[in-house]
């Protein structure tokens, strides 16, 4: 049986998938930050909850040294933990600020540092790290969540190169519009009303996010995702990136038809900025 790791396994995607892996007969080591509170996946079979928090090192380290204690081996590193902050730059705390580039990309640096040591002695794994199709273009008010996806992209992008030297795989997984708690506890959203010239473009982007969460038919399931990434770890193959929803096929494939002008105009138009 082989074994896969993933980060920010309590919820959304991160769950959905340490479940797909586990129906599929493989162990799983679901990471999160308060295993104690999780009731679902400790019921599974070769499933083990441990806590992991990608801003504590020490946790990182004791999380794959009880995974490989456990099942002998990790094959498969899905780096999912991650959360979106959201709002003029200006009404940002520089902790905030902080913290989200030491979650969304320091954090996936620290976890796949953790592993790559035992990757090497087996000269091989497949390292699996989420992105967004906000890692391949931007949306009004995302500085700080697109700057960590773009950094994401080119971390993995470029990590293929070395990686293939030691046989390990890295694949990127773009999800569009997922319905799961993104926008609420995985949502650092900051505004100061006091700055009143960036008002408009913030009440113009919170509607396009409620048209967009409000319609189902443009929102994935995080089940789908995890079919993704399962593809993505298992298809033996050096595909580097993976889109996973309707919608975000079809986002990606209008970035790449349109210019930077005729882009960002459409964006402007969809959410009435």
């Amino acid at each position: 049986m082989k074994t896969i790791l993933i980060t920010g396994a309590s919820t959304g995607i991160g769950k959905a998938t340490a479940k797909h892996f586990s129906n599929k007969g493989w162990n799983v080591i679901a990471t999160m930050r308060t295993p104690d509170k999780e009731q679902e996946l400790t019921k599974l079979n070769n499933v083990l909850v441990v806590r992991l928090d990608v801003l504590d090192t020490d946790t990182i380290d004791e999380a794959v040294k009880a995974g490989i204690d456990k099942f002998g081996k990790i094959d498969a590193l899905v780096n999912n933990a991650g959360y979106g902050a959201y709002g003029p730059l200006e009404a940002f705390p520089r902790e905030n600020i902080i913290r989200q580039f030491n979650t969304n990309v320091i954090g996936l640096l620290d976890v796949t540092r953790a592993v790559l040591p035992h990757f090497r002695a087996n000269r091989s794994g497949v390292i699996v790290n989420i992105s967004s199709i906000g890692g391949k273009m931007t949306f009004p008010l995302g500085a700080l969540y697109h700057g960590t996806k773009f950094a994401v992209e080119g971390i993995s992008e470029a990590l293929h190169y070395e990686m293939e030297q030691i046989g390990v795989k890295v694949k990127i997984v773009e999800p569009g519009a997922i319905a799961t708690d993104f926008a609420g506890r995985s949502f650092d959203f900051q505004n100061n009303e006091a700055l009143e010239e960036y008002q408009p473009i913030v009440q113009s982007l919170m509607k396009g996010f409620e048209t967009i969460l409000s319609d189902d038919t443009k929102i994935s399931s995080p089940d789908l995702v995890a079919s993704v990434i399962h593809e993505a770890v298992t298809d033996d193959t050096n595909q580097l990136r993976y889109t996973a929803g309707e919608d975000a096929i079809q986002f990606m494939d209008m970035r790449k038809q349109m210019n930077d002008e005729s882009f960002i105009n459409a964006v402007k138009s969809q959410f009435g900025a």
